[in-house]
């Protein structure tokens, strides 16, 4: 089954009388990727600012184990939100650099550090080009690879893929896989996006309308006659977003 790593106990978010997250459980084992797939405003996010420690739960728990001492927890955790933010006037190489100073680590092995993550997420023929003029996929790559830097057990992307072209999508996904297989990081991957995720992730939890609807081992449905859309719309109350196939 593998050690959990984050665990997720009635954990519930209200502003005022509207519930955002409602009684979430949920676990999510070391070294897997994990989805969140619901339609936009199901939780998906707030259950992700909550793990991340920059909401405050209303109620209920969120666990994290790490192998670093707890005050050291959020450190081994990389978050890669929809939209990243870099210094446009500067190369990606110095953008990466930057964020290695930041984190402590001295000029010289920041250079090395920055090169060796361009290549590992596959920018290293971009080391002279201003971030200004990247794709948004080459962004997210490079917001990957800053998330790296701090050599995080964890990472967390939220929406990674959005508005990327289906060429840079299927890349990105690749590189995510990879990393997850060879460095044994344990990977939460949140979109609203069925296809995405089912490329994507070993398992997946179902959201909408702030609930957890099910958990499902997409290891487990490979091969059978059965779709994670029709899984996900036999969960979906009255009046809930549904998926329509292509």
């Amino acid at each position: 089954m593998g050690e959990q790593v984050i665990v997720l106990t009635e954990l519930t978010k209200q502003y005022g009388k509207f519930t955002a997250v409602d009684h979430i459980r949920l676990s999510i084992r070391k070294g897997e990727i994990f989805g969140l797939l619901g339609p936009n405003g199901a939780g998906k996010s707030t259950t992700i600012l909550m793990m991340l420690g920059l909401t405050e739960p209303t109620s209920g728990i969120c666990g994290i184990n790490s192998t670093t001492h707890p005050i050291e927890v959020k450190r081994k955790i990389g978050y890669l939100p929809e939209d990243v933010g870099f210094y446009d006037d500067m190369t990606g190489l110095e953008n990466l650099m930057y964020t290695a100073r930041l984190n402590g680590i001295p000029d010289k092995e920041a250079k090395v550090k920055a090169l060796e993550l361009m290549k590992r997420v596959g920018l290293e023929d971009q080391l002279k080009k201003k971030t200004g003029k990247y794709s948004r996929g080459m962004r997210q790559r490079l917001g990957l690879a800053d998330v790296l830097i701090k050599n995080p057990e964890i990472i967390i992307l939220d929406e990674p893929t959005s508005g990327i072209d289906p060429a840079g999508i299927q890349e990105f996904i690749e590189l995510i896989r990879n990393l997850s297989r060879v460095h044994s990081f344990t990977v939460l991957f949140s979109s609203h996006n069925l296809d995405q995720v089912q490329k994507a992730c070993d398992r997946v939890g179902l959201f909408n309308h702030g609930e957890l609807l099910a958990q499902l081992d997409l290891r487990e449905m490979e091969g059978k006659q059965v779709e994670l859309i029709d899984i996900y719309n036999n969960y979906i109350k009255e009046g809930g977003e549904k998926y329509e196939r292509n």
